[in-house]
């Protein structure tokens, strides 16, 4: 491989292709399902797949196919599959993932940006859906042709990209299982949705929590009533839901108080989590938009890396049943709902552990009040398998080639439910979980941007570890597991990132 040259590649690659690809992309609306119950009838997920599919179509790979696959009742999957550069590695298959459908607008853009407002500023293109994860076909792909400029051999691949990653990824199992001869034996499998904690060396996911949460209501009238008269003797269901959440959450640390969340944490993964920490220093907390004054959950930074990527944290994503500030009478309301998000740790069962939450909440409500939890999500983490000699290698040589610095490993908060359900479907497959979400990129919220540079040095990094991959396919390094149609899996949640 000649890298200068394979680098100069993928950068016009990006800047005459990709980039105005993706502006094209952040300009449709494209909300996953659970937040456009109308997606179909919108039409802007077909949009968003005609756009990628219009350019997959026009890349010049020999053997290419490219397909729109859409079963009945279920969001549209792009399926593109590109044949080994010769027959060496026989039915060894790398595939490769990513997913199109977005986060809903979110509120607190600044005033010249937006959700849909593509806005290129220097080396950021500001939008959502850019970074998450938009970018994953046209790198996956660029990554692919980039070895074919410079002749250079790889496996089969295959590039899969759902529509519903971010309501929970539930159509996937189904396409999994029905494209399962198509989609072959996967000894490699590359995720471009994840995250890295800075922009100056290429990041490896080594785990991602589970989540479980949903709509939790407390009810205590049939309608609302005057405060003056009603307070001091019908209890505030605001007070009530307060309460019961502190059954799960000491509201002093943030501790969850359910020991059936947590889980040991791997020796392995406490060591990472220290060189993260080491690393990326006070990073980990000042990348994020903090008022003034705010102190980070704890002084070791070690710990903070661990609270987000092995320890269960609850948060609170909605809220119900509260009319807004401006119109907010003397009125004791008859109920209170919130939105539950309970972040898991990687290796506890999503849906015991939802489980554990219902019963928490719902057992001998005080004062007899009405409670309900409407469980949305239950999905089960990730853990990775030990990382085969030649793939750790492989990364760390890409890391140093494009970036001139190690690669580093670490585990991410989010969920990728797509990995789980691989991890049990491939059981022999190794994994490289990487991306471009890095500090202030802010996905799933407002002013969301995808750092161009680092995309273009990912993208090269791939080409690089898939031509390692065949170079250890022929020295027999690498093994696969079929897909079997009737493996279980452990499924559901929200998307990661």
């Amino acid at each position: 491989m000649d890298s200068a040259k394979l680098g100069q590649f993928i950068n016009d690659k990006w800047d005459n292709e990709i980039v105005p690809q993706l502006i094209e992309y952040i300009a449709i609306p494209n909300k996953s399902p659970m937040f456009d119950a109308n997606w179909v009838e919108n039409g802007y997920m077909a949009q968003a797949v005609t756009l990628m599919e219009t350019w997959a179509r026009a890349q010049k790979i020999p053997g290419l196919q490219v397909e729109v696959v859409q079963l009945e009742g279920r969001t549209p999957l792009l399926l593109l599959e590109i044949p080994a550069s010769g027959p060496e590695t026989g039915d060894d298959t790398v595939l490769l993932y990513g997913h199109l459908d977005k986060q809903p607008e979110m509120t607190g853009w600044d005033a010249d940006l937006g959700p849909w407002k593509p806005v290129l500023r220097g080396d950021k293109l500001y939008g959502r859906g850019g970074a998450d994860d938009g970018y994953a076909m046209y790198g996956s792909l660029a990554a692919i042709l980039a070895l074919h400029e410079q002749g250079l051999p790889h496996a089969r691949c295959v590039i899969l990209i759902e529509a519903c990653e971010e309501s929970g990824s539930y159509d996937l199992p189904a396409y999994v299982d029905h494209l399962a001869e198509r989609i072959g034996q996967p000894s490699l499998v590359v995720c471009l949705d994840s995250g890295c904690a800075n922009y100056e060396q290429l990041w490896c996911t080594t785990s991602l929590r589970g989540l479980t949460g949903g709509n939790f209501t407390v009810k205590v009238l049939e309608e609302g009533v005057h405060s003056g008269d009603a307070s001091g003797v019908i209890p505030s269901s605001f007070r009530l839901l307060r309460q019961l959440l502190s059954r799960i959450e000491d509201e002093n640390t943030g501790r969850i108080l359910l020991e059936g969340l947590h889980t040991e944490i791997p020796a392995e993964r406490i060591a990472q989590a220290q060189r993260a920490a080491e690393v990326v220093d006070t990073a980990i907390f000042e990348k994020f938009p903090m008022v003034d004054g705010l102190r980070p959950m704890s002084d070791e930074l070690a710990e903070l890396v661990l609270n987000r990527t092995w320890r269960p944290a609850l948060s609170i994503t909605g809220i119900g049943g509260m009319p807004p500030l401006e119109s907010a009478g003397n009125v004791l309301r008859p109920e209170t709902s919130v939105k539950l998000s309970l972040r898991l740790p990687p290796t506890a069962d999503g849906k015991a552990c939802g489980e554990l939450l219902k019963e928490a909440l719902l057992r001998d409500p005080p004062n007899g009040a009405q409670v309900s939890l409407e469980l949305e999500k239950a999905s089960t983490g990730w853990n990775a398998p030990a990382m085969a000699p030649w793939l750790e290698a492989a990364i760390d040589q890409a890391s140093q080639t494009f970036f001139n610095k190690p690669a580093m490993y670490m585990g991410e908060g989010g969920s990728i439910p797509f990995m789980g359900m691989l991890g049990e479907k491939f059981p022999g497959a190794q994994f490289m979980i990487t991306g471009v979400l890095g500090p202030h990129s802010n996905a799933h919220g407002p002013n969301e941007f995808l750092h161009i540079p680092m995309g273009k040095r990912v993208t090269a990094c791939v080409s690089h570890v898939l031509l390692q991959h065949h170079a250890a396919s022929l020295r027999g390094e690498t093994s696969g597991s079929p897909v079997h149609a009737d493996s279980g899996t452990r499924h559901g949640g929200h998307g990661c990132c």
